[in-house]
């Protein structure tokens, strides 16, 4: 089996060109041409034993993923395009070139679904296999930032949350929550949002076409790789309203057990790459109407940056993750 001691930096890096345009390793540095709006830039990393492992994710769906979950900063940011990413591949020498190779096919395969390129990077030895991705798009008409919700905003997602943290138990065989009963259907949809995220530019672009004429350009938006609890407090913390969420309105799959800890396992479970929106009234009902999966989770109002349950109490982490913790 060849490995990267074997190909040394050079055969590497020459290998790696045919998943790029002819000559953009040729160089140090990358030229991109894009429109005049702006330049959207997100950098993102994955780390073996934190953020993935052979015994749950392939190393092609890897690929994929190091793609769509810098994509999914992009959009929720108001890329309208994506230009392309460059990244930085850690591995130690042992590591099999056809690890790498199958890793590159998924890369290529998402940025191929955004017509996106792979600009570039950088290769290294290291004790660790780690994938560093800096990801460029075109910002679009509508500029998303967390800091624009405003009182009687409406709080919408484009999609059902817990799936990822779902996927991530069934793959590594964990006890589930009350030995709950999940449906094959539910299994499958799971374990596929954990290791291939949907990229959704789409659905972002609805964004654009559902705005009622007349309408200021005003919605404040994130991504839920953190958690859709998360990424409503950030938006109420930029933003300096409250939130106020429906238990009877969170985004469940179809066959999504109802038992409480399960609310909190789509709260709270992460990595899921959904737009969470706070629109005005008028533009998110359209937007609910364009997008079949859209989900009406709550409302913005006056008040603390807290996020509350409809019936007034406050809405705690029950899972408890943290970063660097």
């Amino acid at each position: 089996m060849e490995t990267l001691a074997d190909l040394g930096e050079i055969e590497l890096l020459h290998r790696l060109e045919c998943y790029a345009p002819p000559g953009q390793f040729s160089d140090d540095t990358a030229l991109v041409t894009g429109g005049t709006a702006g330049l959207l830039v997100n950098s993102d990393v994955l780390v073996e034993g934190t953020h993935f492992s052979d015994c749950t994710i392939s190393p092609y769906d890897l690929g994929w993923r190091a793609v769509a979950v810098n994509i999914s900063d992009l959009v929720c940011s108001g890329a309208d395009s994506v230009i392309g990413i460059t990244v930085t591949l850690v591995a130690p020498p042992s590591t099999p070139w056809s690890w790498v190779a199958s890793v590159y096919d998924g890369l290529y395969e998402a940025l191929k679904a955004c017509d996106a390129e792979l600009l570039g990077g950088d290769c290294s030895a290291g004790g660790e296999r780690l994938l560093a991705v800096t990801a460029l798009g075109n910002a679009g008409p509508l500029r998303l930032h967390r800091g624009q919700a405003r009182p009687g905003d409406i709080l919408v997602t484009a999609g059902p949350h817990g799936l990822s943290k779902l996927g991530l138990a069934l793959l590594r065989s964990e006890t589930l929550p009350y030995k709950s009963a999940i449906p094959i259907e539910l299994r499958y949809r799971a374990i596929r949002a954990h290791c291939r995220p949907a990229i959704k530019l789409n659905v972002m672009r609805s964004l654009l076409t559902a705005h009622p004429p007349g309408l200021p350009w005003r919605a404040a938006g994130t991504d839920s790789s953190d958690g859709l609890l998360e990424a409503v407090r950030s938006l109420c913390r930029s933003s300096k309203c409250q939130a106020i969420l429906n238990r009877l309105d969170l985004p469940r799959a179809p066959g999504w057990p109802a038992d409480g800890i399960w609310d909190y396992w789509c709260l709270e479970g992460g990595e899921d790459f959904e737009p969470v929106l706070s629109l005005p009234p008028t533009w998110a009902q359209a937007w609910l109407r364009a997008v079949p999966d859209a989900v009406r989770i709550g409302s913005m109002q006056a008040g603390p940056a807290t996020v509350l349950w409809s019936t007034g109490e406050e809405i705690a982490n029950v899972l408890g993750y943290q970063h660097f913790v």
